[in-house]
């Protein structure tokens, strides 16, 4: 047991990513019933949709799950009403600090867990009343910060009294027990759930995590100060050309509207964002949720000598 399978009442202390597009209702179920905390990823969704996945997430399991909410959604005051409405169990936020919700989450008996990527940011969390923070190192897929996960989550560690959720290359056993050994109290995994059988995207999307290698992945962004992982494809090879030649944000933006949807729902593996993490490479079959998350423990806990589930 660990503070954070205490806090959140779950068997294993490990959390699926809160992926735009990826992580409905579907994964969100199958994770939390394996006995991790699933998560809804609201990414540009509005209150309506939200309001309904919680719905239907609670029909499909009666295990703790969660939302992630991302801050810079214009819908975002909206559906964090919602989350207080619905009084789900964890919320974990990114892209923008959730201060001013705090207060109505707190009202509402909600565990919230910021998602962070320096150890400035970790502090200013724990003192506006986060529960516990992820830290994220740029192993991640999808939006990313500087700093690795090798680096970043002892120094957090370090730095503030919550329990710290350590993600960014974590796929196996190994790296769950790396995590421990570096002070984590859990891991948040995304990419090897993006895998899975239960998840709820193209199977191309799943294809392309499961033929990837150590190269596979590639930085886009890094120009405008936004950088996002993805899987190498033709969209990434003109978006990085367009980065060269020194295009700006607006045409950058212009020039991926769409290609996340293209990539999860259309399978569009030419013009699509398919956002995964440097572990890819790892990831060579494709399981059930139950399957990836009792492999994973039980090589952690061999390593380990102690187990880390309940």
């Amino acid at each position: 047991m660990t503070r954070i399978t205490d806090l959140i009442g779950i068997k294993y202390p490990i959390i699926q990513g809160g992926m735009a597009w990826v992580a409905d209702y579907h994964i969100a179920a199958a994770v939390s019933n394996a006995g991790g905390l699933g998560l809804i990823g609201c990414g540009g969704a509005d209150e309506n949709w939200v309001r309904d996945q919680i719905h239907k997430c609670r029909e499909a399991t009666d295990k703790p799950f969660g939302v992630n909410l991302m801050l810079m959604n214009p819908r975002a005051p909206q559906i964090a009403e919602v989350l207080a409405e619905e009084k789900v169990k964890v919320v974990t936020t990114g892209a923008g600090s959730p201060e001013k919700y705090m207060e109505m989450w707190k009202n509402a008996g909600i565990i919230v867990i910021p998602v962070i990527a320096s150890v400035a940011y970790a502090i200013r969390m724990e003192r506006c009343g986060a529960d516990a923070v992820v830290a994220e190192g740029t192993e991640s897929g999808g939006h990313i910060g500087e700093a690795t996960t090798m680096t970043l989550v002892p120094q957090v560690v370090d730095a503030v009294q919550i329990p710290v959720v350590a993600a960014g290359g974590i796929a196996d056993g190994r790296g769950v027990a790396a995590a421990f050994m570096l002070g984590a109290e859990a891991v948040q995994c995304g990419t090897v759930f993006c895998a899975c059988d239960e998840a709820n995207i193209h199977q191309n999307y799943k294809d392309m995590i499961l033929k990837a290698n150590d190269t596979s992945t590639k930085v886009t962004g890094r120009s405008t100060g936004h950088p996002v992982r993805q899987i190498r494809n033709q969209l990434t090879k003109k978006y990085l050309e367009l980065e060269a030649k020194g295009a700006g944000l607006d045409e950058l933006e212009q020039f991926t509207v769409g290609s996340l949807r293209r990539a999860v729902v259309d399978g569009d593996t030419k013009e699509g964002t398919f956002m995964a993490g440097q572990i890819s490479g790892m990831i060579k079959e494709q399981r059930s949720a139950q399957k990836i998350i009792e492999d994973m423990f039980s090589q952690a806990d061999e390593l380990l000598g102690r187990k880390l589930e309940v």
